[in-house]
């Protein structure tokens, strides 16, 4: 995958915004434990950054999946991962399926709004007992009527504290578990939906993660995303782009932690001469480096192949849990030649440590990655069950 001028220009214009409107305020968000997603999404939107690659009928700018991918990889210059992430749960992983499968109705009422900034959204999948067993998920969406009453929590929803709607997943049915799964949309404001906690966290201290219950809150099954008992399928088709868009945010973020590191190793004295001087230190840069770089090529072809209409299922996977090792690795190697320094809160790689421990669990652990990989090596063990 090349990107274009139109790619580069789309980068230039975001970068300039994560400058003025981003990055001076980052520090001030981390403290605080939140960013104020309403008015950032506002601004983003207005400049087309929400909808990039959503049909332009509802406000996006209907270009393909490589912009996407240009967008993500240009995030990683905010100087935390938290800001990103909450950019990602709005763009690529609470829309997409409402993109695709949603009525018209649907879209206009619920993407729309998201696409211009004037709506955050959330996606409630994770629960306290099933984060990557999806087909584990207890919340329940029972009929009755022309609407479902639904039951149940949804644990670690980046967005939650502030979105004003959540792309739920929810059984509907006593089918088989992979068949008896919908995506409701639930406006955060309904009757019966309420914050049980803001969660503190390791790191993405920036973005607000909440655990949210639902006590019989009433919505119209006109609210539901496309066919009924198809939930599980579109959110495995939904975790494509979430997978691909956390490899393509780390990129930078990698990048970044090398080059900084670089920087400090040069100008830090030891035993008479800079820790860069030793040439265990600079040719372990070296490899990172070309770790990042094989991640990016890997990030790029999935892309590719999906902007073909191919499934690209495991080299998402792929991609993801590669990010996912190199957001443990890099920070931590790193981290070990600032010395000191690296141990203590501001530093920028400590932050990177912190908020990159995540990528190896969030959208799917390592754990799960692996067995998507090993389903399609046609390598796990028949089961007889």
């Amino acid at each position: 995958m090349q990107f274009t001028h139109e790619h580069q220009e789309l980068q230039r214009s975001l970068k300039r915004f994560i400058d003025s409107e981003i990055n001076p305020h980052v520090d001030a968000w981390e403290a605080a434990e939140m960013f104020p997603a309403r008015a950032l999404f506002k601004k983003m939107g207005e400049l087309g950054f929400l909808g990039i690659a959503k049909p332009t009928a509802f406000g996006g700018l209907g270009l393909d999946y490589s912009y996407a991918v240009a967008m993500a990889e240009t995030l990683g210059h905010i100087h935390c991962a938290g800001v990103p992430m909450a950019i990602g749960v709005q763009t690529d992983m609470a829309t997409p399926a409402l993109a695709r499968f949603g009525s018209d109705e649907l879209r206009k009422q619920f993407l729309a709004p998201a696409i211009r900034g004037d709506a955050v959204a959330c996606i409630g999948v994770s629960e306290q007992g099933a984060g990557s067993d999806v087909a584990a998920i207890k919340t329940w969406a029972r009929k009755d009527g022309a609407d479902y009453i639904i039951n149940g929590s949804k644990m670690w929803i980046t967005n939650s504290l502030q979105a004003d709607w959540m792309c739920l997943l929810a059984n509907t049915s006593d089918d088989a578990a992979h068949r008896n799964k919908s995506l409701i949309i639930v406006p955060m404001d309904t009757k019966g939906v309420s914050v049980g906690k803001k969660i503190r966290k390791l790191g993405m201290n920036a973005s607000d993660t909440g655990l949210i219950y639902f006590d019989d809150v009433r919505v119209p099954q006109r609210y539901r995303i496309g066919d009924e008992g198809r939930g599980f399928t579109y959110q495995m088709l939904q975790f494509q782009e979430e997978r691909m868009w956390a490899a393509a945010s780390n990129l930078q973020m990698l990048t970044a932690c090398i080059e900084a590191t670089v920087e400090y190793a040069r100008e830090r004295k030891l035993f008479g001469a800079s820790v860069l001087d030793n040439q265990w230190v600079h040719f372990k840069l070296a490899e990172l480096k070309t770790e990042v770089e094989a991640l990016r090529a890997l990030t790029y072809r999935a892309c590719e192949l999906y902007v073909s209409g191919q499934d690209v299922t495991e080299l998402a996977s792929m991609a993801k849990l590669k990010a996912g090792r190199l957001a443990r690795i890099v920070p931590d190697t790193c981290l070990q030649f600032w010395g000191g320094m690296g141990y203590t809160w501001d530093n920028p790689v400590s932050r990177f440590y912190r908020d990159g421990r995540l990528a190896s669990i969030g959208g799917g652990a390592d754990e799960v990655m692996l067995g998507i990989i090993c389903k399609y090596m046609n390598t796990l063990p028949d089961r007889k069950d």
